[in-house]
């Protein structure tokens, strides 16, 4: 981020304007929301601002900008139609070290003003840095639709009581729960109706009763986080990432979905590499055990499905073992995400009428598969985890009956913009000249319906999709 978001304390906060023309009179406008002291300097003075200047806030002085009116502020708007000036003024404050912001001139501001949807206490600011203000004003007003306008009632309602609660449950962990419970339930609903009354009964009730609860029980999420693109992520999944207090990931967790964890979630990674296994799964396990023990939300964040070569079914054993609650939310599978993403469909009624899905790790130098049903007509095959054992699936396919002239198609980062497809056939790739670009994560798609990626392909790293 070139610009880091803050909120800064208006009570009281100097703030000096110069220019009084209608720029000027946008600025005034946002800082008349807040608490600020606004003065405001210039020579000539729309009919906006003298309005505007009847607020107790405001002090306008009606002349030329000098030096000391510098002097006590800490931030500074400059919005004359004279360039020079402006810079001049932009000079000064900063090497005052005070923020300043000069209109519509970009590099010449230290900070920015975001665009703002004002729900007081909740206030919600989104910025572009400057390079795309008309789409942020798109996203602004599908974010006012969305937000309804009594949210503002609910950020009173916490404000209210946030100290009542924090000085009943000791725990940051119980408070979040006891929080996420009423902003859930039917009391945020008598809230926003307006049903005050009511709303405090049931909070008073449900906070004692959240106060007997001496040990706040935890609950482990086998959560699938999909092929890689983050838009590919289920809404259970989401939401509950959201709410997680640890997130246990493994290295197929591309960054930018993590991004999208609850922002103070502790985050764990367990990731394996190629033939090297940092974390062994049982330390996995118990990892899972001791969290969820100490009454914590934990996501188990998998690449994929948990279900489909991601040991989840290892995992929920051990935490059925140890009496822990568990949901397991499944996601798009590497080989779904591969094939939609490649342009290869996995079945198809004029090549495939089965698809099979195996993996491909090596163990001592061999993959020990049951070959013949592998090897089968009609059929699409897809390895996982085979990049390195990729000639010995090669082989063994053509041994077991696959012409050596069946197609075969490597995916790199399917669904991403490092996504990569070299296609050829089970006799040429293992000698194939770009095979040597292809990193892990990759996946190995076999059969005939390889045979239609160049017609269908319609994914390309770098297009919007």
């Amino acid at each position: 981020m070139r610009y880091f978001p803050l909120f800064i304390d208006t009570q009281s906060l100097p703030c000096l304007i110069v220019g009084a023309g209608e720029v000027a009179a946008r600025k005034l406008e946002l800082l008349l929301k807040s608490e600020a002291q606004v003065t405001v300097v210039a020579p000539d003075v729309c009919g906006t601002v003298k309005h505007l200047a009847g607020a107790s806030q405001v002090t306008l002085h009606q002349r030329p900008f000098t030096s000391s009116d510098l002097d006590n502020v800490r931030v500074v708007f400059v919005a004359t139609s004279d360039e020079a000036l402006n810079a001049e003024i932009h000079a000064e404050a900063t090497a005052r070290g005070l923020l300043v912001n000069v209109v519509d001139n970009t590099p010449l501001c230290g900070f920015i003003t975001p665009s703002i949807i004002d729900r007081s206490p909740i206030v919600i600011a989104m910025s572009s840095g400057g390079h795309a203000p008309v789409l942020l004003r798109y996203m602004r007003q599908k974010l006012e639709s969305l937000i309804p306008a009594n949210v503002s009632k609910l950020g009173a309602f916490s404000e209210r009581f946030r100290n009542k609660v924090k000085s009943t449950l000791a725990s940051v962990t119980a408070r979040r729960y006891f929080w996420e419970s009423v902003l859930d339930g039917d009391i945020a609903e008598e809230v926003t109706q307006g049903n005050n009354d009511k709303a405090v009964e049931k909070f008073e009730s449900a906070l004692a009763a959240a106060a007997e609860n001496k040990q706040t029980e935890g609950q482990v999420y086998l959560v699938g986080a999909g092929p890689g693109d983050p838009d590919l992520l289920t809404f259970r999944a989401l939401r509950l990432m959201q709410k997680a207090d640890v997130v246990v990931y493994d290295r197929l967790v591309s960054p930018q979905i993590l991004e999208l964890v609850r922002r103070d979630a502790e985050k764990v990674y367990v990731g394996k590499a190629k033939s090297i296994h940092t974390v062994p799964q049982d330390d996995i396990n118990q990892l899972l055990v001791k969290y969820a023990k100490e009454g914590n939300r934990v996501v188990r964040l998998k690449g994929g499905d948990p279900f489909i070569f991601g040991r989840g079914g290892e995992e929920i054993q051990r935490l059925i073992e140890e009496g822990i609650s568990f949901q397991v939310v499944p996601g798009i599978t590497a080989a779904a995400g591969a094939g939609s993403y490649a342009g290869i469909p996995l079945t198809h009624r004029d090549h495939a009428q089965s698809v099979v899905f195996a993996t491909g790790h090596l163990k001592n130098n061999s993959i020990d598969l049951n070959w013949p049903s592998l090897a089968q007509p009609n059929q699409t095959a897809v390895f996982y985890m085979g990049l390195t054992g990729l000639p010995i699936i090669c082989e063994q396919l053509i041994k077991h009956g696959l012409a050596p002239s069946t197609p075969i198609a490597l995916v790199q980062s399917a669904t991403t913009q490092q996504q990569k497809v070299i296609t050829g056939t089970l006799a040429d790739m293992p000698n194939h000249p770009q095979l040597g670009e292809i990193k892990p994560p990759a996946l190995i798609i076999v059969g005939g319906v390889v045979s239609l990626q160049k017609q269908l392909n319609w994914f390309e790293p770098g297009q919007s999709v």
